[in-house]
């Protein structure tokens, strides 16, 4: 076959591992496979290349997406999508795979349903995708946001702060609560675990009655404003207190051993599974086993809540 490989919306480390996963195994089963540049976009615009096994040689240890990235707003609009089938088709393309979120989701069903053969890989650093206990990038960026944790921390201590650290997760609280345990935070805020701001300020007046000289709260973004909180700590608890918005920084970095393995495991098996004739589903992994399900089971449905949630309130 000629198998085409996209990576859409925002990057997460472990993406290059997926596609040099899937050029490998591929290559071991005698398809061709191409890379499209910049996602959607680059299918739109006819912008792909033939990779071989040594023209991913070395990604495997990189951050980011070799190929690039991007969002297509118009991909919603049919007469976009035809363009992309078109392109699909003069080049002989047999099937397509798409690496990214539920927005890259949604585009690979919307194909799908056009009659391209399409398989969907959950990359995006948020692990709120459906189907999957994990998606490409999150323990990479759970690595990130601890190791600034830890450096807040120190800091935060020296001067009797309180630090309030806003981490990404969009819909998902995933990242706060999996960093904010391994960090030692305590409070943690997410969508599923919203805190009463009252009774979080009143104690953390106890902790300076009792002496502490620092604590750390974890938040997910858009739930509140981070420097407005931080604000009235500092007015109402008797310690001082920052916001850190961490941002982008925790998109980027070499992917850790876990999201390379599980990169090159969802990779491969998104090409078994064409082998097997198998499409129109996405990759998962549960339970540390891979499996499959139909785009329609994943796209706009709310993932489970982590068990790790029960465990914040009795260790924060």
């Amino acid at each position: 076959m000629k198998i085409a490989c996209l990576t859409s919306g925002g990057d997460a480390p472990g993406m290059n591992a997926v596609i040099r996963a899937i050029v490998r195994a591929g290559n071991l089963y005698g398809h061709e496979i191409y890379g499209i540049r910049d996602g959607y976009k680059g299918l739109v615009e006819d912008d792909m290349i033939l990779l071989t096994h040594q023209s991913v040689s070395g990604f495997l240890s990189k951050g980011g997406t070799f190929l690039g990235t991007s969002r297509l707003p118009e991909f919603t609009q049919l007469k976009v999508r035809e363009v992309a089938v078109q392109n699909l088709k003069q080049r002989g393309i047999d099937a397509l795979i798409v690496i990214g979120g539920d927005g890259t989701y949604k585009g690979g069903m919307d194909l799908a349903k056009m009659g391209v053969k399409v398989i969907g890989i959950p990359g995006t650093i948020d692990n709120d995708v459906a189907g999957t206990d994990f998606t490409i990038g999150f323990n990479t960026a759970v690595e990130t946001i601890v190791d600034a944790i830890d450096k807040l921390r120190d800091t935060s201590s020296s001067h009797q702060r309180v630090s309030i650290i806003e981490v990404m997760g969009r819909q998902s609280g995933d990242l706060a609560v999996y960093a904010g345990i391994c960090g030692g935070a305590e409070f943690i805020i997410t969508p599923e675990n919203q805190i009463d701001t009252e009774a979080m300020i009143e104690t953390i007046k106890k902790y300076k009655d009792e002496g502490r000289r620092h604590a750390i709260v974890v938040v997910t973004e858009k739930i509140l404003d981070p420097h407005e909180l931080a604000h009235e700590i500092t007015e109402r608890s008797g310690f001082s207190s920052r916001a850190t918005v961490l941002g982008y920084i925790q998109r980027g970095g070499s992917p850790c051993p876990d999201d390379r393995i599980l990169g090159s495991r969802m990779g491969t098996y998104a090409i078994e599974l064409l082998n097997d004739e198998i499409h129109g589903v996405c990759v998962g992994v549960r339970n540390n086993q891979m499996v499959h399900l139909e785009f329609a089971q994943v796209v706009n449905q709310k993932r489970a809540k982590s068990a790790l949630y029960d465990l914040v309130k009795k260790v924060s």
